[in-house]
């Protein structure tokens, strides 16, 4: 066991690191639309979680990555969570995952190569339990620790779900509380209550493999993971190619309680506002409680997913069979101005 704090040497934390989504889509812009023919049914048009390609006999071959810098000062942790956000992604759009590389970059005149074979032990550990083979990677040195995968993953492309597929008239669920970004960011400022140290960690290394199961359910309309955009980016993300409003019930919004004290005491991650900012009209105007939880950015946050009223007892029913008590805490209706996201209570 190492002693040191992961957390000091890096100047953000896990997936509030991303670019705010404003300025990457300018970045994208300059990339262009990309190449790869028919058979690539998604690339970087519509915001969703991966790519993906179609091998032909029905199947999509998914493919993703991600990678940040520490969120956690463990090394071991660190792995572990980097790898559980990273395989999301395939879960996400209904995949399964099969195989993975790492992503390191090390400040090796800071930190010792011990450390950074903790973090990849994590990211193993990890992919032995969800049966996926990390098969090698590429490392550099660099001046901050960085780490995560690039996942592949295999999907029936009659199961795929993307964001653009929700439905007026859809319920919204989603499958991990939010309040990561206050957590995380009141353990970085010493601000964390004895039985409170381990609530984010918990969170971030629940693996989202319910995704599977959720897509053979045909009711399932669209999915996506809630990451550094936080609830309300991501929603908007999927309201906007959906071309549909969402109405969210606050009062039963799945939130880590615990969070709220440290919200009050100022533990706002610098990720929240920018990602306020960059919702524009999208996020009307509302009280500061409110868009500061659904801004929020997470870490290996869970599945947002877009579901028919008819198909609603199936989806709590397989919640259960995963050991979550999953409740709709918004629908959809059709969209009728800027404002993608409305939110009562």
């Amino acid at each position: 066991m190492h002693n040191i704090r992961l957390t000091q040497y890096s100047h953000g934390a896990g997936c509030g690191c991303k670019i705010a989504p404003d300025v990457l889509d300018g970045i994208l812009a300059k990339a262009g639309p990309p190449a790869g023919g028919e058979r690539l049914i998604v690339g970087n048009q519509g915001r969703e979680d991966a790519a993906v390609y179609d091998l032909g006999d029905g199947r999509g071959m998914i493919a993703t990555t991600d990678f940040f810098m520490p969120i956690v000062d463990d090394p071991f942790d660190f792995g572990r969570i980097a790898a559980t956000n990273a395989i999301s992604d395939v879960f996400a759009m209904g995949g399964t995952p099969v195989m993975a590389l790492g992503i390191l970059g090390w400040p090796l005149d800071k930190l010792s190569a011990e450390v950074a074979g903790d973090v990849l032990a994590g990211a193993q550990a990890v992919c032995r339990q969800l049966g996926v083979a990390l098969a090698g990677g590429h490392s550099i040195d660099a001046p901050e620790p960085i780490f995560g995968l690039a996942v592949n993953g295999l999907v029936a492309l009659d199961q795929l779900k993307l964001n653009s597929g929700a439905k007026p008239g859809d319920l919204l669920y989603l499958t991990k509380p939010i309040g990561v970004g206050m957590l995380t960011t009141a353990e970085k400022r010493g601000l964390v209550e004895p039985g409170h140290e381990n609530l984010a960690r918990e969170t971030m290394l629940a693996s989202n493999r319910i995704g599977v199961d959720l897509a053979k359910v045909s009711g399932v309309h669209a999915m996506t993971d809630v990451t550094g955009f936080g609830l309300a980016g991501h929603l908007a993300e999927l309201c906007g190619a959906s071309q549909v409003r969402a109405k969210i019930d606050f009062r039963k919004l799945p939130r880590l309680a615990e969070a709220e004290g440290y919200r009050r005491q100022g533990a706002i991650p610098g990720g929240t506002l920018r990602n306020r900012q960059a919702l524009g009209d999208a996020l009307p105007a509302m009280d500061e409680s409110h868009w500061q939880w659904l801004c929020d950015p997470q870490t290996s946050g869970g599945l947002l997913v877009a579901v028919d009223p008819a198909w609603q007892d199936d989806v709590e029913r397989i919640g259960r069979q995963h050991g979550l008590a999953l409740k709709a805490f918004g629908s959809l209706s059709a969209q009728d101005g800027p404002a993608l996201i409305e939110v009562i209570g």
